[in-house]
């Protein structure tokens, strides 16, 4: 492997990392905030072991930024029947209309930003971030 072409992967990665952390809020949610929305709204009802393991991140964590989200209305805590002990988690109208309006300003940011870019880049390069992103959970 080329250690010069690993090097230039290492510095753009970083670059790319640094410049899409300056922005650490996406309208009114964070980048945590944002993500677990998300995933909800993708997955549905869910428990926070299950958004443990899709973000590989411990329960704790887990388990303290859904109940932030709790607290400002965006999801809904239901109980499990069958475990007391455990809950699910689901979007509350509040919480899917943040979550629109934070995809609205991503996607008007992602146009500007991929602008000059043709249909076949674009799906490469989404491939590509995909092959990567899971890469680093393997």
């Amino acid at each position: 492997m080329d250690e010069a072409l690993l090097q230039l992967l290492d510095y753009e990665i970083s670059i790319l990392h640094r410049r899409a952390s300056l922005n650490r809020k996406i309208g009114e949610l964070d980048r945590a905030a944002y993500l677990l929305l998300y995933q909800m709204s993708v997955l549905g009802k869910i428990g926070v072991k299950a958004l443990a393991e899709e973000f590989h991140l411990d329960v704790s964590t887990i388990s303290r930024q859904t109940s932030a989200l709790e607290e400002k209305g965006y999801v809904m805590r239901t109980p499990d029947p069958d475990d007391g002990r455990a809950s699910y988690f689901e979007l509350t109208d509040l919480g899917r209309e943040k979550l629109r309006d934070a995809q609205a300003y991503r996607m008007s940011r992602f146009k500007r930003i991929f602008e000059e870019w043709n249909d076949e880049d674009l799906q490469k390069f989404g491939h590509y971030m995909v092959r990567v992103n899971r890469t680093f959970i393997d």
